[in-house]
């Protein structure tokens, strides 16, 4: 496993340290468009600015986690199970929170980057718990493809959330 594990070192450090500067930039976003909230916003809030934070921290976890020097299979495979259902079980409730909240409308797209993407990510990692005890190459490209899949998605999402502040937000808060 070590052996194996040795040939995504640079790729978890590239994924980790992206996912962590992300976090950091989303708290400095927050921070500056925090002045003059819309009604609602902490319902948006935990329903669309948590969720970008919790995906890019579970990359950043999952880096840290894959490059743990691991004695076997069993303990990191049962662990990121956990993460990958976890994970699962906040997209539903992310679900929740994005129909109960009123300051937006959420369309297709939303959907798609704060739904369909991150749900897919994390149904794989916890698929790939289970395939590790069969194929450990796929298992890794796997849990990997999700951890991008998440960055991506969050990524998305954090730009989406600025634009719609700078673009929509801003204009109706200097008429006002």
């Amino acid at each position: 496993m070590t052996e194996l594990l040795e040939k995504w070192d640079s790729f978890y450090v590239i994924v980790g340290s992206a996912g962590g500067a992300l976090i950091g930039l989303q708290f400095v976003v927050l921070t500056l468009i925090a002045e003059r909230p819309p009604r609602d916003m902490a319902r948006a809030g935990a329903a669309f600015s948590t969720p970008t934070i919790v995906h890019f921290s579970v990359v950043l976890g999952l880096s840290a986690l894959l490059r743990m020097p691991w004695d076997s299979a069993t303990a990191v495979a049962m662990v990121c199970g956990l993460v990958g259902l976890a994970g699962a079980a906040y997209v539903l409730l992310t679900v929740w929170r994005m129909r109960v909240q009123t300051a937006y409308k959420p369309d297709m797209e939303d959907a798609m980057f704060h739904v369909l993407m991150p749900l897919a990510a994390y149904v794989v990692i916890a698929i790939s718990a289970y395939v590790v005890f069969q194929d450990l190459r796929l298992a890794l490209f796997a849990t990997g493809g999700a951890a991008l899949l998440l960055l991506l998605a969050g990524i998305h999402n954090a730009w989406d959330g600025i634009s719609y502040h700078v673009l929509n937000r801003a204009p109706q808060q200097r008429a006002d």
